[in-house]
């Protein structure tokens, strides 16, 4: 079936709904040689500042599933988008960390009650298109996730704000706040009172709910950890001018899985996904911290890439497996588990680092996750990309 032209724009806000889940996120990661200096935090305190929105996915998933049932998908999407503009613009309010975690935190709350709308928006909008919709909306989570860190330094937000961390924070905001009322305007509106009501409660027991939001938090858990410490490792280990082209590409890499996907589908319909990424995320992982000089640029490249691929089977999944109606109460129970140990393996990280003093072991908790990813993957059963989920 052809597109229509209100497809093309769906698709583009979805586009611009998923570049928004992440825009505010990943700025904080290319300025923390800025903030470290600034609030004098330990590495403890760098893994939560990164980490604490990651938390907040996993604790207000379940609300903002409840958000979904009870205001529809539009007045959730405008309370948790408000939430990202308005909290990650302030963070930088005056030189002090409690604003900077407050912020910090709300700012994740609106992320977290927005995130479970998209998949719902997807199987309204597309509901036999569902891996082409996702595809867009996981690549505009893609790009907001490489966007702030190719772009915040140095040639972007932070030369603009004049070299001040706060200011460079407060305008990636000011996208989200655009992109946001478009999208709210052309959300679904808020249907008829049904005669059963909507359901919100994950099921944990229904499907493959716990065991897919476990493998898709080892890949999750990588990935925020890397962004988290590579900076700060390559600084210690006298390669700063690296910084910013390490989580270019590591951030870049994972706009690579869209062209492969497309080529090979199957990454999208078996284990060959989970398990290939798996696979690729401890050998990279290792490879940053037994390579010398710039040739960690080839592994951030490797490990971007794969922790993509399974972000992006992973979204595919609640649309095709959840009965009508039930999207939202699926992609919040999958989000919960993902995001609880994306937030703590960052810390354990932290933690063996401030130990230790060693710079190198902060990376091998991520190795242990990724190859338990792929065991844990191997029972997975996952539909066909071409099989059309039912609908009412």
């Amino acid at each position: 079936m052809k597109l229509t032209r209100k497809d093309w724009v769906r698709l583009f806000l979805l586009w611009l709904g998923g570049i928004d889940l992440r825009l505010t996120m990943l700025a904080v990661p290319p300025l923390i040689p800025q903030i470290h200096h600034d609030l004098h935090l330990d590495e403890k305190g760098v893994g939560a500042l990164v980490s604490l929105p990651v938390l907040l996915l996993a604790t207000a998933a379940v609300p903002g599933s409840l958000l979904i049932a009870r205001l529809g998908v539009r007045g959730a999407l405008v309370a948790g988008l408000g939430f990202v503009a308005v909290f990650g613009a302030v963070r930088g309010l005056g030189p002090s960390t409690p604003v900077l975690f407050t912020s910090t935190f709300l700012m994740g709350v609106g992320v977290a009650v927005s995130q479970p709308a998209f998949p719902s928006i997807v199987r309204d909008w597309f509901p036999r298109r569902i891996a082409v919709a996702t595809a867009v909306y996981s690549n505009g989570i893609l790009i907001g996730e490489t966007l702030p860190t190719a772009l915040t330094t140095p040639v972007g937000a932070l030369p603009l704000a004049h070299g001040d961390w706060r200011w460079a924070l407060a305008m990636w905001s000011v996208l989200v706040a655009a992109s946001a009322i478009a999208i709210a305007l052309a959300a679904p509106a808020r249907g008829p009172k049904p005669a059963i009501p909507a359901r919100w409660w994950p099921s944990w027991r229904e499907g493959q709910t716990v065991r897919i939001g476990v493998v898709m938090g080892m890949a999750s858990a990588v990935y925020f950890a890397t962004n988290a410490y590579i900076p700060d490792f390559l600084d210690q280990t006298g390669r700063h001018g690296l910084i910013s082209p390490t989580l270019a590409i590591f951030n870049g890499a994972q706009l690579l899985t869209a062209p492969v996907v497309a080529i090979w589908d199957r990454l999208l319909t078996g284990r060959v996904g989970f398990m290939g990424s798996a696979a690729l995320m401890a050998v990279a992982q290792v490879g940053i911290v037994v390579t010398p000089g710039a040739g960690i640029l080839v592994w951030a490249l490797v490990l971007g890439f794969a922790a993509a691929l399974a972000f992006i089977v992973v979204l595919t999944m609640p649309p095709r497996l959840a009965a009508p109606g039930d999207v939202h109460r699926m992609s919040a129970g999958v989000f919960t588990l993902q995001y609880a140990m994306a937030f703590f393996l960052p810390l354990i990280a932290g933690a063996i680092w401030d130990a230790t003093g060693r710079a190198v072991l902060a990376f091998v908790p991520g190795i242990i996750a990724a190859l338990l990813m792929g065991w844990l993957a191997l029972p997975l059963r996952i539909p066909s990309a071409a099989q059309p989920p039912a609908v009412p």
